[in-house]
This record gives C-alpha cells, sequence and structure tokens, in this order.
C-alpha cells in the first residue's frame, strides 16, 4: 500500500516511480508499501528485539504466485530493495490475467471522467502529488545534523518548538524514524520521550503523530474510535474504505502487536447490524485488486444491485456489501457508470435512498473513494474544520497520513469544491504552533 508516498517521489530510490504508480488505495500496480519498517540497510539493527513481530506476515498472506513474474519492471528496483526478507509484501498489479491491450491504469484519484458508453475501460495513468517529499539526499550525516538540531531546540530553558517544526515537516515518516535512532545514538535519550516532555497541546499530537510508524498510527486511530463511550464510526470508515489490501493487514498486525488482541473482534464487539457487517468484510482486505474488467460480470453486478434495491420493497443489504466490499476499483466505476445509464440513476443517489446512518455513510465513502479519492478527503478536510469547533483528530490524521501522497491532489480538490484554498482554512481554523505545522505540512 505505498502509503502514503513511497517509494519517494523526488529520486529514490534512484529515480522517480514509474509513471501510474499507485501508492494509496484502490491498489493498480503498488510499490513496495508501508515504507515500514525502513528500507534503509541496517534499520531496524539486527537482532532488534520484537522486530520483525511475531506472526507477521500473516499464515497464507500473500498467496502463491503473487506478485507475479514480471513484476515489479526490469530495472525499477535497485539491488537490495526492497529487503531481501520480502517485507513488505507488493500486491500484484494484475492477478489473474493480464489486461486488454487497450487498457491503461486505471487513476485512483483526480476525478477523471468514466469512460463513454460502449468503450472498453480506459483512464490516464495518475501521477500523485505529495507535499512532504524525503529529503534527498539523505545519509548518516544529515541523520546527525537534524538530530542535532532536534536537541539543541530542546535543550536548556524554553523550546524552540520552530526549529522542531522546520525538521519534522520537511522530512518523510521513514527519515524521522531514523533521526529518533540516531537521537538515541548520539545523546541515549528517547526522542519521543523529549518531544513529549518538551511539547505540548495540539502540536504535540501532530508531532507524534508525524513521527509513528504509519502502520501502527491508523492501529491506534482505529483502536481509539472503539474504545471508550460511544464509537466514531467516521474514522473506521475513512480508514478501511480508503486503504488496499496491503495496507489492511499491515494495519491488522500492528494492532494485534499493540493491543494483544485483534482488529476484527474490536470491530465485532463495537458494531452491529450491516454497518458492523461491512466494517468486517474490509477487515479481510480481500478486495479484487485487478485492472481488468469483466463486461458480464459488470453487467451481473448492475442487475444484481437493481433487485437488490430499486426494484424490491425493502433492501436486500447483504447484496450492495458483497459487491462493494470486494470489486475492484475498475470493476466498480463501470458498475456505477452502467447503473447510471441503464437505470437513469446515479448510484450514490440509490445509496441514499435505500440506506440511512452509518451504513449510508460507509458505502458512500467506498464509491467516493473509488470514483474520486481526492474529493472525498477534501470533504472531510472540510467537515473537520468547518462550523462550531474543530475535528482535530481528524484534520491531523488526514494531513499527516495524506502528505507523502496525494495531498498536493486533494488542495487541488479542495479549492475546486469550496472556492477557498486548504491553507485559508487552516490559518482561519487554527493558531499558534498547531497552526504553523499543519501549514507546513501542507505546504512543504
Amino acid at each position: 500500500m505505498a502509503y502514503p508516498g513511497y517509494p519517494p517521489q523526488g529520486g529514490y530510490p534512484g529515480g522517480p516511480p514509474p509513471t501510474g504508480f499507485n501508492p494509496m488505495y484502490p491498489s493498480q500496480g503498488v510499490g513496495p508499501y508501508p515504507a515500514y519498517p525502513s528500507a534503509v540497510p541496517g534499520y531496524p539493527p539486527a537482532g532488534a528485539p520484537g522486530y520483525p513481530p511475531a506472526g507477521y506476515p500473516p499464515a497464507g498472506y500473500p498467496p502463491a504466485g503473487y506478485p507475479p513474474a514480471g513484476y515489479p519492471p526490469a530495472g525499477y528496483q535497485q539491488a537490495g530493495y526492497p529487503p531481501p526478507q520480502g517485507y513488505p509484501p507488493t500486491s500484484a498489479p494484475y492477478p489473474g490475467g493480464t489486461p486488454a491491450a487497450e487498457y491503461q491504469q486505471a487513476p485512483v484519484y483526480g476525478g477523471a471522467a468514466p469512460p463513454h458508453a460502449g468503450a472498453a475501460p480506459t483512464a490516464r495513468a495518475k501521477q500523485f502529488t505529495p507535499t512532504v517529499r524525503p529529503k534527498q539526499p539523505y545519509g548518516p550525516a544529515d541523520e546527525e545534523a537534524d538530530a542535532a538540531a532536534l536537541r539543541k531546540a530542546m535543550k536548556g530553558f524554553g523550546t524552540d518548538e520552530k526549529a522542531i517544526i522546520a525538521v519534522l515537516a520537511n522530512r518523510s515518516n521513514q527519515q524521522r524514524q531514523l533521526i529518533a535512532r540516531k537521537f538515541t545514538a548520539l545523546y541515549g535519550k528517547d526522542l519521543l520521550k523529549d518531544l513529549k516532555s518538551e511539547l505540548g497541546g495540539k502540536l504535540e499530537d501532530v508531532v507524534l503523530a508525524c513521527m509513528t510508524p504509519l502502520d501502527q498510527y491508523f492501529a491506534k486511530e482505529l483502536n481509539h474510535a472503539i474504545s471508550g463511550l460511544g464509537t466514531n464510526e467516521e474514522t473506521l470508515i475513512e480508514v478501511l474504505c480508503s486503504l488496499n489490501n496491503v495496507w489492511i493487514h499491515a494495519i491488522k498486525n500492528a494492532y494485534q502487536q499493540l493491543y494483544k488482541k485483534s482488529l476484527e473482534s474490536d470491530i465485532k464487539g463495537d458494531t452491529s447490524g450491516c454497518f458492523g457487517r461491512l466494517l468486517i468484510s474490509l477487515c479481510q482486505g480481500m478486495r479484487d485488486e485487478s485492472p481488468v474488467v469483466d463486461p458480464g460480470r459488470v453487467a451481473a453486478d448492475v442487475a444484481a444491485l437493481f433487485q437488490a434495491g430499486q426494484k424490491k420493497i425493502g433492501t436486500d443489504e447483504s447484496t450492495f456489501n458483497a459487491i462493494l466490499s470486494s470489486r475492484s476499483l475498475s470493476h466498480l466505476r463501470e458498475v456505477f457508470r452502467q447503473y447510471h445509464q441503464t437505470h437513469g440513476v446515479p448510484f450514490e443517489k440509490v445509496i441514499k435512498s435505500e440506506f440511512s446512518g452509518s451504513i449510508e455513510t460507509g458505502l458512500l465513502a467506498i464509491v467516493k473513494c473509488m470514483t474520486d479519492c481526492s474529493t472525498y478527503f477534501a470533504e472531510r478536510l472540510h467537515d473537520s474544520m468547518a462550523g462550531a469547533g474543530t475535528k482535530d483528530r481528524a484534520l491531523i490524521r488526514i494531513v499527516v497520513s495524506r502528505s507523502e501522497c496525494d495531498l498536493g491532489d486533494i488542495k487541488v480538490a479542495f479549492q475546486q469544491k469550496y472556492g477557498k484554498s486548504l491553507e485559508s482554512f487552516i490559518e482561519g481554523d487554527c493558531s499558534g504552533d498547531y497552526k504553523r505545522i499543519l501549514i507546513a505540512l501542507v505546504t512543504a
């Protein structure tokens, strides 16, 4: 799940990713992500306790023959990359076959128009726009300089928050982990503990999010969403609907390691009904990720969805769950197009008329992520800042997690939808060092 933005854009390893590299969900030939643990030789140190965690990757994953021969393309991976242990697993671009000659990789984000009626599914290849890129080149001397800068910012009376922001907002997640390791080697102290003791409030929340490996960060966000009184359904939907299979498995593993219980069992204990079943389905990480579209199967799904919804009194929720939680991006885009063409109703309107509450929100999120993920996250960001108060946790999560992948594309979608820049919204809704680090991540 190349999440987010890995291999990093800007020349690592050995050059920019191939055209159409899709670091996020839904996967169409993703790179070796999540980029955690680090692909830098010697990291983590040999014999590090608890690494890699027991039981990872899960039994039977990836399946035999995955990825297929000939992927990634010859000349893309450099010697020694990814690590010889094969972590993390890579998604197959074309499981089960090769696409038709006229088929091009479909974009995940960007709001590209659907194929014209009667045409084979085609779309432009998509290059994603991060706002945070790894510093290049970056070696041991750079790690030492950054560690020293952070030490200086926290040493003595007071804290130089601007110096901390200048370092952490301009390094990738992977590079931040290297800085933390170097900090301990140089000063015998834990960088995260020092940062927590020196910072406070929302600035501390953003910094700690930046310093957390992303699989662990998502696991913590999911745990927070289902712990205590009530459930934050929107967080569960956002995370589980927007990531591909490899990321789902990585997050489940991180969750098990952090909380000594499975993500699935916690979801079952905290949700119920159609919504709970949708989340459990997504939690399996078994979505088809092939770009190959079978017209017969598309037609069958369009008919099944019509029979399960508009054509009957009541709704067969299980049919919607089965199709929307398991079919590929390319397949579902064609289903949505043909449904509208055949029955005269946009599929989003069908969802709104047949469902309500959390299950409606979840199914709509899947539809939006499959058709225009940039706009989906633009809407999520706007919702986090619109009206009275700020949903800080959602704002921080989206800015931090998408900054290395497609936050640049999300900014464009935000401007187009709301007529104001994302930066201006943050300026008007946040203040102090909290505002400064968010702006730095959005504009880096």
